[in-house]
């Protein structure tokens, strides 16, 4: 098991390094259209008939995100003002988010539901799954640690349905780009490999917290 999680960061930081070399690379990469993330982000918007959502700049080096609640597409300084291939995947996937939310795409909304519940599960799992393991050491009671396992697992099953909502965005967003020729075709291949490797973040993040999950099982098992 140790191995297994040793691979998985290994891993993981291998992806969020390629995903850096890939976001400077394709940010010296200038886009025919010559529009900026923000410009992006907005014409997608107009595009699908979604005109509740602004688009704002927020600090920080990859923050790009879409806030459902505040219906706000997010965008980086460094994406919000460039124009190039990586900005416009970056600004059309967060739109993709937007057409999700929109148009009530079933896996983020599902994702939306978990969100509570997955918030409390992340303050208090490591504190309910210490002490389950310190009731378990001590006087053999192994309920508490099954309910930081539970706890553990929501998350688990959280990253896991995060996964086809962020395929689907960047499939969205590629899709768009094409369609209104917002970039050539090199630069759709461009912008196409960075959203993949923006993606094997998340699943490299998946795969770790079922290795965790299953680890956090074979001891309860093993005790038993």
């Amino acid at each position: 098991m140790m191995i297994l999680f040793i691979a998985i960061m290994a891993v993981s930081w291998f992806v969020q390094n390629r995903l850096k070399s890939k976001f400077r690379k394709y940010s010296r990469t200038p886009i025919s259209s010559n529009l900026s993330g923000r410009e992006i982000a907005e014409k997608m918007l107009n595009d699908y008939g979604i005109y509740d959502v602004k688009v704002i700049s927020v600090n920080g080096q990859l923050t790009d995100h879409y806030n459902p609640i505040k219906k706000t597409v997010n965008l980086s300084e460094g994406v919000f003002n460039q124009r190039n291939a990586a900005a416009a995947a970056v600004a059309a996937h967060e739109c993709g988010h937007a057409v999700q939310h929109a148009r009530a795409y079933s896996w983020l909304t599902l994702r939306s539901k978990l969100v509570p519940i997955v918030s409390v599960s992340s303050r208090w799992m490591q504190w309910v799954i210490l002490a389950g393991f310190a009731l378990l050491a001590m006087k053999g009671i192994p309920e508490v640690l099954y309910l930081g396992i539970l706890l553990f697992a929501m998350t688990t099953l959280f990253s896991f349905i995060t996964l086809p909502v962020e395929f689907d965005a960047s499939n969205r967003a590629l899709a768009w780009i094409e369609d209104k020729n917002v970039a050539s075709s090199s630069e759709i291949e461009d912008s196409k490999d960075a959203l993949r490797w923006a993606a094997m973040t998340y699943v490299v993040a998946a795969l770790g917290s079922l290795a965790t999950l299953l680890y956090y099982l074979s001891l309860v098992m093993g005790r038993d």
